[in-house]
């Protein structure tokens, strides 16, 4: 059996910014490691100064005229970016549609737990899709859906605004609740006025 042997290319990972010797024009503002403007020279100069301080030449704004570099250390810079981007992440609510299902016929109690267990997903932050399923006969009764409905609504209008209201299609109706928006302030802007 023979062998193949394949040749390697080895692809240099793509970077955000230009460091030092990829930096193509011949002058640039420069920018110094305590962030204070330098001033306009010749590449050679600017790349001697990082030199001298152990340090990288970033190229921040390639657009600008002259182009905007930068004396850092580039993979101090890159790190400090990922740890503000994973922190952005973090931050960042993910809204999940939680659904509950009801019946028009459905007992007092049962629809009592059904509506605590909403208010529990709407506290939470996330959404709540109601489905409503009907049977037989009950699709000829509107009056059962909307008394439903209205139940609904009236039990969570304190934390829960409408989305989109009940919309009947075949022998299903859905409705999706959203929380509530906070007004800016809380409470106590409430009770100031």
């Amino acid at each position: 059996m023979r062998r193949r042997y394949y040749k390697r290319e080895f692809v240099k990972k793509t970077r955000p910014h230009r460091i030092n010797e990829e930096i193509r024009a011949e002058m640039v503002r420069v920018i110094g490691e305590d962030k204070k403007q330098i001033g306009i020279m010749n590449i050679r100069e600017a790349l001697a100064l990082a030199q001298e301080a152990g340090l990288d030449l970033v190229e921040i704004a390639p657009k600008a005229d002259p182009p905007v570099v930068r004396i850092m250390d580039y993979g101090k810079f890159l790190y400090e970016e990922q740890k503000k981007q994973h922190e952005a992440k973090k931050r960042q609510k993910q809204t999940k549609v939680k659904e509950i299902q009801v019946r028009p016929k459905i007992d007092k109690h049962d629809l009592e737990v059904k509506l605590k267990k909403a208010r529990e997903f709407l506290e939470e932050g996330n959404k709540v899709r109601v489905r409503l399923r009907l049977r037989g006969r009950e699709m000829g009764k509107p009056e059962l859906v909307n008394s439903l409905v209205e139940r609904i609504k009236e039990n969570l209008k304190d934390i829960a605004e409408i989305e989109s209201p009940m919309k009947v299609e075949g022998r299903i109706g859905i409705m999706v609740l959203g929380p509530k928006k906070q007004k800016k302030g809380g409470k106590n802007a409430q009770a100031k006025d």
